[in-house]
């Protein structure tokens, strides 16, 4: 059995606390809380590892000169928290009951209970949901431009989206590509006006409307070469040479199982105030569940930290 994951029912357990999910921000809160001797749970979600785990080369996290392939970091991270005495599950919450104190965790097969809880459960890209869009993640297919656009200088690429996470996507790629194919379904934006008048001023923006994509073109060569398209109003196809494609078409806060129970905005996201506080006493929330602006990785560490240490002092406070 890997080391610090348990598989066996824990009906009747009760922890000090529950972390759910395993990405950055969730294994530094593992880490910090282990080391505090608060023997935390890690439930490791749908996508364990978060984004990263479907990330290549990382070269904006402190302490890699070199870069580092996202899913060792994440490796390295969780071997960091067992290190110290996390216990980590397979499973996601399918629902709590935060009016009770241990709090009530439903896993859908077993019940836990947790004294205090860290939401650390990220946010997932929206994707277009074609087989070549998915073979090709991490091989110039991207939800990131902060993270990636780096490895596109003197490319030609394409952001698909028509809102404003679409057009700031394309004017942060206009660093490093010689050209930006922004590509949109309909006629019209969601975009704010000023960001998209912003982007169509910019002279290495091309727009494209009316096309939806339909397929990623370069799955056996395991690197994008281009994007086959199809015009939604005359269903005429064409195809579009790129060496990358960005998706900006949103972020889904993993948040759904607390409506009703903390605070979510019109999008989903977590409400946090003084940082990581939720308004439920002992409940925190870090990284990109409550982090709509920067979703990176230093910073999804970075809250988590500040959750494990909340947590802490909470514990403290309340007679562990």
């Amino acid at each position: 059995m890997e080391t610090g994951r348990i598989d066996k029912p824990m009906t009747e357990a009760i922890f000090d606390t529950v972390i759910l999910g395993s990405g950055c921000a969730g294994l530094t809160a593992a880490i910090y809380t282990a080391r505090a001797n608060l023997n935390p749970l890690v439930l490791e979600g749908h996508e364990p590892g978060g984004q990263l785990s479907i990330t290549t080369l990382v070269e904006n996290f402190p302490g890699w000169p070199e870069g580092i392939q996202g899913p060792e970091l994440i490796d390295n991270m969780r071997k960091q928290a067992s290190r110290f005495g996390a216990q980590f599950r397979l499973g996601h919450l399918v629902k709590a009951d935060l009016s009770k104190r241990p709090f009530v965790l439903d896993l859908g097969r077993e019940v836990i209970h947790a004294r205090t809880l860290i939401i650390a459960s990220g946010a997932s890209a929206r994707w277009l949901g074609l087989p070549s869009e998915q073979a090709l993640i991490g091989h110039g297919v991207s939800s990131c431009a902060t993270c990636d656009g780096f490895f596109f200088s003197g490319k030609e690429i394409a952001v698909v989206g028509g809102g404003d996470s679409a057009m700031e996507e394309a004017l942060f790629l206009t660093r490093f590509a010689t050209k930006v194919t922004l590509l949109h379904r309909r006629d019209h934006f969601r975009a704010s006006r000023i960001m998209l008048e912003r982007a169509m001023a910019h002279p290495k923006i091309e727009f494209r409307t009316n096309v939806s994509v339909e397929e990623v073109l370069g799955v056996e060569e395991k690197d994008v070469r281009g994007v086959r398209l199809r015009d939604t109003v005359t269903g005429e196809e064409s195809e579009l040479a790129i060496s990358g494609l960005f998706l900006g078409i949103g972020h889904e806060p993993n948040a759904g199982m607390f409506a009703g129970q903390i605070d979510l905005d019109d999008d989903g996201y977590i409400r946090t105030h003084d940082q990581v506080h939720t308004r439920v006493p002992g409940v925190y929330a870090c990284g990109d569940v409550q982090d709509r602006r920067y979703r990176q990785a230093i910073t999804a560490a970075g809250s988590g930290c500040m959750a494990a240490l909340e947590v802490e002092k909470f514990l403290e406070e309340h007679g562990r």
